[in-house]
C-alpha cells in the first residue's frame, strides 16, 4: 500500500525520501555527539575546585583532557593559563569556544535546510501533477473522466503530504538539537566564569 502510494506521488518522491534519510542520519549522529558531549558541570567543578586549591596543576588539566565535551576543553585551555592575568585566561577560554561552538552545531544546516526544503518539493510535485491533469484534458479535448485525470491528482496529493510529513519532524527536531546546543553554551558559559574565579582566587591566596 505505501509503495503503491509512492510510485503515485512521482519522481519527486525520491528526492523527498532521500532528504528524509539525511534528516535520519543527521540527528542521530548529533544526539550521540551530544550524549557523549554531556556532563554533569556542576559535579565537574567542584572536583576542578579540590583539585586547584591543592595547586595540583597538572591533574586539573589530566581531568579535562580525559573527560569528554566542550566544557572540559575550554576550562583545559583557561587552566593552561594560569597564573597569568584575569584577561589572559578569559581570552583563552574564549578562543578555545570559538572553536567548540561550531562542532555543536555541525551539520545543523543540513537538517533546517531538509526541513525547509522538503516543503517545497512537495509543493513542485503539486504542481507537476496539476500539470499533468490539465494536460489530460487537453488531450481529450475536454470529455475526460475521474479516472483520466487519477494520475496527476494523486501525484498532486501525495507529494504534497510526503513533503509535510519530512519537513514537520524534520523541523521539530533542528528546534530540539539547537536547544541541546545552547545548553551546552550556558554550562560553558557558567564553567568558564567560574574557573576564571577559581584560578583568580588561587593567585590572591598564593600571592598572599
Amino acid at each position: 500500500m505505501i509503495f503503491s502510494l509512492f510510485q503515485k506521488g512521482g519522481p519527486l518522491m525520491y528526492l523527498i525520501l532521500a532528504g528524509s534519510v539525511l534528516a535520519i542520519t543527521v540527528f542521530l549522529e548529533r544526539m550521540i555527539h551530544y550524549h557523549r558531549a554531556q556532563i554533569d558541570t556542576d559535579k565537574f567543578l567542584v572536583g576542578l575546585r579540590n583539585v586547584l586549591k591543592k595547586r595540583n596543576i597538572v591533574e586539573a588539566v589530566t581531568i579535562c583532557a580525559e573527560t569528554p565535551g566542550p566544557v572540559a576543553s575550554i576550562l583545559k585551555s583557561g587552566i593552561l593559563k594560569h597564573g597569568k592575568s584575569r584577561e589572559i585566561i578569559k581570552e583563552a577560554i574564549e578562543d578555545a569556544s570559538t572553536h567548540e561552538i561550531p562542532r555543536l552545531e555541525k551539520n545543523l544546516i543540513i537538517l533546517a535546510t531538509i526541513a525547509h526544503i522538503t516543503p517545497l518539493l512537495g509543493l513542485l510535485g503539486t504542481v507537476l501533477g496539476m500539470i499533468k491533469a490539465f494536460m489530460v484534458i487537453q488531450q481529450k479535448a475536454g470529455l475526460v473522466n475521474p479516472a483520466d485525470l487519477a494520475q496527476g491528482i494523486w501525484e498532486a496529493l501525495i507529494t504534497t503530504a510526503f513533503g509535510l510529513s519530512i519537513a514537520i519532524p524534520a523541523y521539530m527536531a533542528y528546534n530540539y538539537l539547537v536547544s541541546r546546543v545552547r545548553t551546552f553554551i550556558s554550562d560553558m558559559e557558567r564553567a568558564a566564569s567560574e574557573i576564571v574565579n577559581i584560578l583568580d582566587e588561587q593567585e590572591e591566596n598564593y600571592e598572599i
